[in-house]
């Protein structure tokens, strides 16, 4: 080790008691000027360019606009609008839980990590490869997610225009691996040398935010305040409760994808500050974007009943808001191009997600997936896995659309639960300054730190538990929600994995704080 590295290294050492090299050691220092981990490409994400990614893949109001009419129906105006006030407040407590972790340990694998770091060490190794499993599954829905949505704004705009065309489910399945493999092939070659592509995305969505809003204020025939505010239409059968927190799964899509930043952090310049940062100003924007978004577009419903019936009930809305065929076809053709940089962005995560996994020996083929590519600076076989699965996905599309909508729906379940576990382990550990060091640059006071930490559990545990309800009753074949299946097969996936690799070769990431 060189001088320079061995002052970097005692550095980091002495942020912590004692690391136990076996166990892989990460911390606020370069985990590759360690020497413990093959050195990631090179730091290249400003904050801007982290920002950027992060609402790219979020984009709040554009999730808000593809499932607003479907939220809607079921239990009127004020569940969404209400309901995003509380999806906000308790993912703005996710994101500074994670923020304090980030600050202290910026390193791609992000949750598992900290959960490696911050569990007891007889269950680390369980703990963290669970975390792990459940991280990686949810960034594989979220791109599934992502990329349908896609298809289904291209050929909506196509059958408008040709009302003799009714597209049928192997084409939304071509049009879906097109979608994946043009954007794959483009972060494979291209991405790492056009960080900016992420800021151009930025830049749109927020412009399109600004000018779809104010179009639709404009242009419509405004709905009362009372529909807009106080309108709670339960049509799904449960009691009101129940429908108002199933009703949630849309607000909560607003931010799928939060920790993007987290995976990407051995990229970014000081990531201790950017990855914070990053979190922080993806739900400010999301928020303000959201909900201004939300109440614009449910004073300009006219007719809630023509909207649900269609494929893309966005577009329609669009059409009665501004009393334009033209307008709304453009405003959906600039979504569509929104959703292009949000898959881009999240290829990029959910590969990086992968290589760290399979760094840490988590997955089958580790020592391939865990190669970062000399030339073209990405994890190449990760991103080929990635791909892979993502077909795979479509696949299930073409088999059962609503066993593929149950696997959208696992996104934000896993997403939570794999936030949730660390969070509670820090709850556990009295938020301790071994696990959260004193210095970090992300620190928020004591008793807000509690709170935020314990709201993250409990969510998670709303979530997990009302999520996988029917979305209404009586329940039948077609309308059943599936996603306690496609949670189940998920486990076997991860158990089999376990069994046949990870139990013998994975040690996780971990900081030994005893002394």
């Amino acid at each position: 080790m060189s001088s320079d590295r061995a002052i970097r290294a005692d550095s980091t050492l002495n942020k912590f008691a004692r690391h136990d090299p076996e166990r892989v050691s990460v911390s606020i220092g370069d985990v590759s000027e360690l020497g413990l981990y093959p050195r990631p490409e090179r730091r290249h994400f400003s904050v801007l360019n982290i920002v950027a990614l992060s609402f790219n893949i979020c984009n709040s109001w554009s999730t808000i606009a593809s499932s607003l009419a479907i939220a809607i129906s079921a239990g009127g105006p004020a569940t969404l609008i209400y309901g995003i006030l509380l999806s906000v407040t308790a993912y703005s407590a996710t994101a500074a839980s994670l923020a304090e972790l980030a600050s202290c340990y910026p390193t791609a694998g992000g949750q598992y990590h900290f959960t490696s770091i911050l569990a007891p060490k007889r269950f680390s190794r369980g703990l963290s490869y669970a975390c792990g499993s459940i991280a990686t599954f949810s960034w594989i829905a979220i791109d599934a997610a992502a990329t349908l949505l896609g298809a289904q704004m291209l050929l909506s705009i196509i059958s408008f225009y040709l009302p003799s065309y009714a597209p049928e489910a192997w084409h939304y399945f071509l049009v879906y691996q097109a979608i994946h493999l043009v954007l794959f092939l483009y972060n494979l070659v291209a991405l790492v040398k056009t960080p900016w592509v992420h800021n151009l995305g930025l830049l749109l969505t927020l412009c399109a935010f600004v000018v779809i809003t104010i179009t639709c204020l404009a242009r419509s025939e405004k709905r009362s305040s009372e529909y807009v505010w106080a309108t709670l239409d339960n049509n799904t059968g449960w009691p009101s409760g129940v429908t108002f927190l199933t009703g949630l799964a849309t607000p909560a899509f607003m931010y799928a994808g939060l920790d993007a930043s987290m995976h990407l952090a051995e990229e970014c310049t000081e990531p201790e500050k950017t990855v914070p940062r990053a979190l922080m100003a993806t739900i400010l924007i999301g928020f303000i974007t959201g909900f201004a978004f939300s109440i614009a577009m449910c004073y300009g419903i006219q007719d809630l009943d023509s909207l649900i019936s269609t494929t893309m009930p966005i577009y329609e809305l669009w059409r009665q808001a501004t009393r334009s065929d033209t307008a709304a076809t453009a405003f959906l053709a600039t979504s569509l191009t929104i959703i292009f940089f949000a898959v881009n962005a999240i290829i990029q995560t959910s590969s990086h997600l992968i290589w760290a996994f399979g760094r840490d020996n988590g997955l089958i083929c580790s020592k391939q997936l865990s190669l970062m590519h000399a030339s073209l600076g990405v994890p190449v076989w990760a991103l080929i896995v990635e791909e892979v699965v993502v077909i795979i996905c479509g696949c299930i599309y073409l088999g059962s659309t609503a066993a593929f909508n149950a696997l959208i729906n696992t996104a934000v379940i896993l997403q939570i639960v794999s936030f949730a576990i660390p969070c509670a382990l820090l709850l556990l550990r009295g938020r301790s300054e071994r696990f959260l060091a004193k210095g970090r640059w992300f620190c928020i006071p004591g008793w807000l730190g509690w709170v935020c930490n314990g709201i993250v559990v409990v969510y998670a545990v709303i979530e997990l538990v009302f999520f996988d309800l029917p979305t209404s009753i009586p329940t039948t074949g077609s309308s059943m929600n599936y996603t306690c299946a496609v949670l189940a097969t998920m486990a076997v996936f991860s158990g089999i994995n376990w069994l046949v690799y990870a139990r013998k070769h994975y040690k996780g990431p971990r900081i030994d704080l005893s002394s």
